[in-house]
């Protein structure tokens, strides 16, 4: 397995210092993702909680939606036979699954830890693809739960701790308990594993679960969200608008700006209250 953290030397300067010290950084390497043996994405991320990325990948995309689609899951060497396994390729062995979304969503270029879902550009695509539905689950949520869990998610994030550069994404109830946290150079990685997570512990739908996640409310997130029925999506930052667009249609809450006691709700408040 790969390392999360890479020790390097770093110049620091203060007002009237310089000096070299190491410091430690968040590991960035390729993962490419097979699907019966052909190449389906590569992603930039961080190692660790592999199969759970990319279950929940291909839960985003709309090819498995059950457990029992992911046949196997296992590491395999490059594209030559003899290219020593660097656990940076995984195939996953799917039966059962949404093969014809397979092959209209395969990527041949690679996606940036930052970039997302980059394939799907409209609201209907994800309405017609979803299993599951955020707008069924009639679980109220308390303000003061709501406020909480951007604290309750940084206080789990250890490898943050030691680098400062991570994203984070957990799943909480309606009581604020964690179920899962999960770190990554990349937000929507993150959000992919805990996704995964949910698949392989077959928890989908996830009713009465709420999202929170370490940066903003992209639209990439609202559709990752919606995509496992989950009912509300926290952020400590701002929605983009087409992810609001997207929460109104599906029936999913999002609350932005997360901070203390503060927040603002974008899409379907009725599910907070006081």
């Amino acid at each position: 397995m790969g390392r999360v953290t890479a020790r390097r030397s770093v110049v620091t300067y203060d007002a009237e210092t310089r000096r070299q010290r190491p410091d430690s950084l968040a590991v960035e390497e390729p993962m490419e993702i097979r699907v019966n043996g052909e190449q389906f994405a590569v992603t930039m991320r961080t190692p660790g909680s592999d199969f759970e990325l990319a279950q929940g990948f291909l839960l985003s995309e709309g090819v498995v939606s059950r457990r029992d689609q992911i046949a196997a899951i296992r590491y395999c060497a490059g594209k030559n036979d003899d290219d020593e396994n660097t656990f940076n390729v995984l195939d996953v062995a799917v039966r059962g699954g949404n093969l014809a979304a397979l092959d209209a969503m395969k990527r041949q270029t690679y996606t940036t830890s930052s970039c997302g879902i980059c394939g799907k550009a409209s609201l209907e695509a994800v309405a017609t693809t979803t299993s599951f539905s955020p707008a069924a689950d009639r679980t109220a949520f308390a303000r003061e739960v709501v406020a909480s869990l951007p604290d309750r998610l940084r206080e789990a994030q250890r490898v943050f701790d030691v680098t400062g550069g991570l994203h984070a994404a957990g799943l909480f109830t309606a009581h604020g308990d964690a179920l899962v946290v999960r770190e990554d150079v990349g937000r929507h990685n993150a959000v992919d594993k805990v996704l995964g997570w949910a698949l392989e512990h077959d928890r989908l739908p996830m009713t009465g679960i709420a999202l929170c996640v370490s940066g903003r409310a992209s639209f990439e997130l609202a559709q990752k969200a919606t995509m496992a029925g989950i009912p509300l999506l926290v952020a400590v930052s701002a929605p983009s608008s087409l992810a609001v667009s997207l929460a109104e249609e599906v029936g999913l809450t999002i609350a932005g700006f997360v901070r203390g006691t503060s927040m603002n709700v974008y899409a379907h408040a009725d599910r907070i209250r006081d």
